[in-house]
């Protein structure tokens, strides 16, 4: 469904970029990952490994990981900490070779974090068995960008969940020929591994989200989401950009759509387009006149998702909605793909699989979302 319209232009502040630092680490060699056997006095059990699925597009990519911080900000989980502070995941076209490792999914750090808070935050999630530190996407750590500039795409994921679960579409939409930059949300975030440890946070620090977000703690959220989108805008001076979340993520790229001028595009993968006491966000309340795309599953759509987004729509406007049936909310992670082995290798049940990602296989899936989001973004920011 696809309509026109064209409201109101705000006035929009050049937004200040104070103290903006970046900081280029080498991701973790494949080797730097646990090993994946522990044994116990009496038993060897092997963990299981997750695989994540190969990009489908022609480039190789590359993966470096950068730390931004605006000093213009405090941090509104952990005010003591006295700044705002990022990190982000850049993922480029690159030369071809062979010679750097494959970045991992989570740093060790991270990924020991994740091991015990996992099944707090998704339910569903075994409780062990699984080497979380394993996982390696399919992105060369440190490898050389191809020469030239190319359309840069942002990427926010879901409320509790960090940047590094969204690496299998990030990974794809760069081996197309986008700059694809995953974005994480520290103290929303379940985990966030920095460079360092400073005064007032550990090196790797762990969500505030072990529970459905009140509406106090979503308004917050979402309103440091789009915040952080603009400062990594202002910091890597970026500009015609696009935009794509998950969940929270998505329902800040529509509003960071509304925001800032220098987002071209952006997707809104199952993210509310309200606040949780149902005060219609400003988007949804004037519009659209850039191209922005809702899209859904049949498994996670309920009466609030449809009030907010129809009002969206109703405006007309470059706007379109799409559902993907069989599936449910985290279909638009790489829990598409992970799940699936979860439940192979009985760690989650049947209707723990279901419940995050819908009945629907992998196979279907994940290029599903990847045909949604690349058409997308081939029309209104071609590479």
């Amino acid at each position: 469904m696809t309509s026109s319209s064209t409201p109101g232009r705000r006035s929009l502040a050049k937004g200040a970029l104070a103290g903006a630092a970046a900081l280029l680490l080498s991701a973790a060699p494949a080797s730097a990952a646990p090993n994946t056997t522990r044994r116990s006095d009496r038993e060897a059990a092997p963990l299981l490994r997750l695989r994540l699925p190969a990009p489908s597009g022609p480039y190789p990519v590359g993966a470096k990981t950068l730390y931004l911080v605006d000093s213009s900000r405090n941090d509104p989980w952990m005010p003591e900490i006295g700044v705002r502070e990022l990190m982000v995941t850049v993922l480029q076209p690159a030369i071809p070779s062979r010679d750097f490792p494959r970045a991992p999914q989570q740093t060790p750090g991270a990924a020991a974090l994740f091991t015990n808070l996992c099944w707090r935050i998704h339910p569903q999630l075994p409780k062990a068995g699984v080497d979380w530190a394993a996982t390696l996407t399919h992105a060369r750590a440190g490898a050389p960008p191809l020469p030239g500039r190319r359309p840069v795409l942002l990427y926010s994921p879901g409320g509790g969940d960090a940047r590094t679960m969204g690496s299998a579409l990030a990974v794809d939409l760069a081996s197309h020929g986008w700059t694809v930059i995953t974005v994480d949300h520290p103290g929303d975030a379940s985990e966030v591994e920095f460079p360092s440890a400073r005064p007032g946070r550990e090196r790797v620090r762990h969500t505030v989200l072990l529970g459905p977000p009140d509406a106090a703690t979503f308004r917050t959220m979402i309103g440091t989401r789009v915040a952080d989108l603009r400062f990594v805008l202002d910091a890597l001076d970026l500009d015609r950009v696009g935009v794509y979340g998950h969940s929270a993520g998505g329902t800040a790229a529509a509003q960071a759509l509304h925001e800032d001028r220098r987002i071209a595009a952006a997707v809104n993968l199952e993210g509310y387009l309200d606040q949780m006491d149902g005060e219609l966000l400003p988007v949804a309340r004037q519009g659209t006149n850039r191209p922005l795309l809702l899209a859904g599953t049949d498994g996670f759509r309920d009466a609030r998702l449809d009030r907010s987004w129809a009002t969206l729509l109703a405006h007309g406007g470059p706007a379109a909605r799409r559902q993907l049936d069989n599936a449910h909310h985290w279909a638009f992670t790489d829990y598409a793909a992970l799940v699936p082995q979860l439940q192979k290798a009985g760690l989650m049940t049947a209707s723990g699989r279901a419940g995050m990602v819908g009945r629907a296989g992998p196979r279907v899936t994940v290029p599903a979302v990847r045909d949604l989001v690349r058409s997308f973004f081939a029309r209104h920011l071609p590479r």
